[in-house]
Protein backbone atom coordinates (compact mmCIF):
# COMPACT_ATOMS: atom_id res chain seq x y z
CA UNK A 1 0.00 0.00 0.00
CA UNK A 2 1.55 3.44 -0.69
CA UNK A 3 1.60 6.13 1.69
CA UNK A 4 1.53 9.91 0.37
CA UNK A 5 3.04 12.90 2.93
CA UNK A 6 3.94 16.34 3.14
CA UNK A 7 7.66 16.25 3.65
CA UNK A 8 9.11 18.95 6.52
CA UNK A 9 12.63 19.97 6.03
CA UNK A 10 13.83 17.09 7.94
CA UNK A 11 12.27 14.32 5.52
CA UNK A 12 12.95 16.34 2.36
CA UNK A 13 16.85 15.60 3.36
CA UNK A 14 16.50 12.65 4.04
CA UNK A 15 14.51 11.09 1.00
CA UNK A 16 17.40 13.12 -1.32
CA UNK A 17 18.99 9.47 -2.15
CA UNK A 18 15.64 8.35 -3.04
CA UNK A 19 14.38 11.31 -5.00
CA UNK A 20 18.12 11.23 -7.22
CA UNK A 21 17.40 7.62 -7.94
CA UNK A 22 13.47 8.70 -8.98
CA UNK A 23 14.65 11.99 -10.93
CA UNK A 24 17.59 10.05 -12.88
CA UNK A 25 15.16 7.23 -13.68
CA UNK A 26 12.51 9.23 -15.60
CA UNK A 27 15.24 11.56 -17.49
CA UNK A 28 16.77 7.83 -18.26
CA UNK A 29 13.02 6.91 -19.36
CA UNK A 30 12.84 9.95 -21.78
CA UNK A 31 11.54 12.35 -19.55
CA UNK A 32 12.01 16.26 -20.52
CA UNK A 33 12.76 17.77 -16.80
CA UNK A 34 15.60 20.25 -17.46
CA UNK A 35 18.28 17.97 -17.53
CA UNK A 36 20.33 16.12 -20.37
CA UNK A 37 21.80 12.90 -20.98
CA UNK A 38 23.81 10.84 -19.59
CA UNK A 39 22.41 11.36 -16.34
CA UNK A 40 22.94 9.31 -12.98
CA UNK A 41 21.47 9.45 -9.63
CA UNK A 42 24.87 11.45 -8.16
CA UNK A 43 23.55 14.23 -10.87
CA UNK A 44 20.39 14.85 -9.30
CA UNK A 45 22.02 15.49 -5.44
CA UNK A 46 22.04 19.24 -5.58
CA UNK A 47 19.39 19.84 -7.12
CA UNK A 48 17.66 18.12 -4.81
CA UNK A 49 19.55 20.09 -2.15
CA UNK A 50 18.27 22.79 -3.20
CA UNK A 51 14.39 21.37 -3.14
CA UNK A 52 15.17 20.72 0.55
CA UNK A 53 16.48 23.96 1.17
CA UNK A 54 13.19 25.64 -0.19
CA UNK A 55 11.19 23.26 1.56
CA UNK A 56 12.84 24.10 4.67
CA UNK A 57 12.25 28.03 4.02
CA UNK A 58 8.82 27.47 3.57
CA UNK A 59 9.18 28.42 -0.64
CA UNK A 60 8.60 24.86 -2.14
CA UNK A 61 6.02 22.32 -0.26
CA UNK A 62 7.05 18.72 -1.69
CA UNK A 63 4.93 15.53 -1.58
CA UNK A 64 6.59 11.85 -1.17
CA UNK A 65 4.62 8.21 -2.38
CA UNK A 66 6.22 5.72 -0.53
CA UNK A 67 5.78 1.69 -1.62
CA UNK A 68 6.92 -0.68 0.99
CA UNK A 69 9.38 1.89 2.89
CA UNK A 70 10.99 3.18 -0.22
CA UNK A 71 10.22 6.88 -1.93
CA UNK A 72 9.20 6.10 -5.71
CA UNK A 73 7.48 9.61 -6.50
CA UNK A 74 7.21 13.09 -6.18
CA UNK A 75 5.56 16.41 -7.06
CA UNK A 76 6.45 20.00 -6.20
CA UNK A 77 4.21 22.94 -5.61
CA UNK A 78 7.14 26.27 -6.13
CA UNK A 79 4.90 29.30 -3.76
CA UNK A 80 4.90 32.33 -5.82
CA UNK A 81 6.87 34.92 -3.46
CA UNK A 82 6.68 38.28 -5.59
CA UNK A 83 3.85 40.57 -3.81
CA UNK A 84 1.73 40.52 -6.79
CA UNK A 85 1.21 36.62 -6.75
CA UNK A 86 0.26 35.54 -2.90
CA UNK A 87 -1.79 32.85 -4.96
CA UNK A 88 -0.42 31.33 -7.06
CA UNK A 89 2.01 28.72 -7.35
CA UNK A 90 4.18 26.60 -9.27
CA UNK A 91 3.14 22.40 -9.86
CA UNK A 92 6.67 20.96 -10.30
CA UNK A 93 8.05 17.42 -11.15
CA UNK A 94 5.27 14.84 -10.81
CA UNK A 95 7.78 12.14 -11.10
CA UNK A 96 7.39 8.51 -10.33
CA UNK A 97 9.87 5.83 -10.88
CA UNK A 98 9.34 3.34 -14.12
CA UNK A 99 8.84 0.05 -11.36
CA UNK A 100 6.80 1.98 -9.64
CA UNK A 101 4.00 2.87 -12.28
CA UNK A 102 0.23 1.46 -12.38
CA UNK A 103 -0.16 1.80 -8.70
CA UNK A 104 -1.89 4.93 -8.64
CA UNK A 105 0.34 7.38 -6.92
CA UNK A 106 -0.01 10.54 -9.48
CA UNK A 107 -3.49 11.08 -8.12
CA UNK A 108 -3.10 10.69 -4.41
CA UNK A 109 0.58 12.45 -5.15
CA UNK A 110 -1.32 15.37 -7.14
CA UNK A 111 -4.06 15.89 -4.36
CA UNK A 112 -1.92 16.02 -1.38
CA UNK A 113 0.36 18.62 -2.90
CA UNK A 114 -3.33 20.67 -4.31
CA UNK A 115 -4.38 20.25 -0.23
CA UNK A 116 -1.29 21.65 0.78
CA UNK A 117 -0.89 24.29 -1.31
CA UNK A 118 -4.41 25.42 -0.76
CA UNK A 119 -3.61 25.26 3.65
CA UNK A 120 -0.98 28.03 2.31
CA UNK A 121 -3.68 30.33 0.40
CA UNK A 122 -3.08 29.60 -3.24
CA UNK A 123 -5.86 29.13 -5.10
CA UNK A 124 -4.17 29.30 -8.65
CA UNK A 125 -1.66 26.62 -9.74
CA UNK A 126 0.29 26.38 -13.01
CA UNK A 127 2.64 24.01 -14.61
CA UNK A 128 4.01 23.28 -17.98
CA UNK A 129 5.02 19.73 -19.88
CA UNK A 130 6.63 18.44 -22.62
CA UNK A 131 3.68 18.38 -25.43
CA UNK A 132 3.18 14.76 -26.78
CA UNK A 133 4.46 12.89 -22.96
CA UNK A 134 2.41 10.74 -21.01
CA UNK A 135 2.34 13.48 -18.40
CA UNK A 136 0.45 16.07 -21.26
CA UNK A 137 -2.20 12.88 -21.01
CA UNK A 138 -2.62 12.99 -17.82
CA UNK A 139 -3.07 16.78 -16.18
CA UNK A 140 -6.43 16.80 -17.76
CA UNK A 141 -7.64 13.60 -16.03
CA UNK A 142 -7.06 15.48 -12.54
CA UNK A 143 -8.94 18.28 -13.46
CA UNK A 144 -5.97 20.89 -14.96
CA UNK A 145 -7.09 23.27 -17.89
CA UNK A 146 -5.13 22.94 -21.19
CA UNK A 147 -3.95 26.56 -21.94
CA UNK A 148 -1.89 26.27 -24.96
CA UNK A 149 1.64 25.64 -26.77
CA UNK A 150 4.72 27.05 -26.90
CA UNK A 151 7.07 25.40 -29.69
CA UNK A 152 10.76 24.41 -28.97
CA UNK A 153 10.47 25.47 -25.46
CA UNK A 154 13.36 23.14 -24.15
CA UNK A 155 15.08 19.83 -25.39
CA UNK A 156 14.87 15.96 -24.61
CA UNK A 157 17.28 14.74 -22.65
CA UNK A 158 19.11 13.18 -25.81
CA UNK A 159 19.03 16.18 -27.35
CA UNK A 160 16.25 17.92 -30.22
CA UNK A 161 13.71 20.66 -29.15
CA UNK A 162 10.59 19.76 -27.34
CA UNK A 163 7.64 21.63 -27.19
CA UNK A 164 5.53 22.50 -23.83
CA UNK A 165 2.04 22.62 -23.11
CA UNK A 166 0.73 24.79 -20.47
CA UNK A 167 -1.83 23.97 -17.74
CA UNK A 168 -3.08 25.48 -14.50
CA UNK A 169 -6.09 24.86 -12.41
CA UNK A 170 -8.05 26.48 -9.76
CA UNK A 171 -8.07 25.27 -6.16
CA UNK A 172 -9.80 27.68 -4.49
CA UNK A 173 -11.02 31.39 -3.92
CA UNK A 174 -8.69 34.38 -2.71
CA UNK A 175 -9.83 37.39 -1.13
CA UNK A 176 -7.74 40.37 -1.93
CA UNK A 177 -6.49 42.26 0.86
CA UNK A 178 -9.25 44.84 2.27
CA UNK A 179 -11.78 43.66 0.26
CA UNK A 180 -14.81 43.40 1.97
CA UNK A 181 -17.23 40.38 1.62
Amino acid sequence: MATIHIADADAASAAIPALCEVLADCINGGASLGFMLPFTPEDATGYWGQVAEEVEVGRTILALAELEGRVVGTVQVGLATKPNQPHRGDLMKLLVHRSARGHGLSRPLMDAVEAEAARRGRTLLVLDTATGSEAERIYPRFGWERVGMIPEYAMWPDGGFCDTTLFYKRIGSYALPGASS
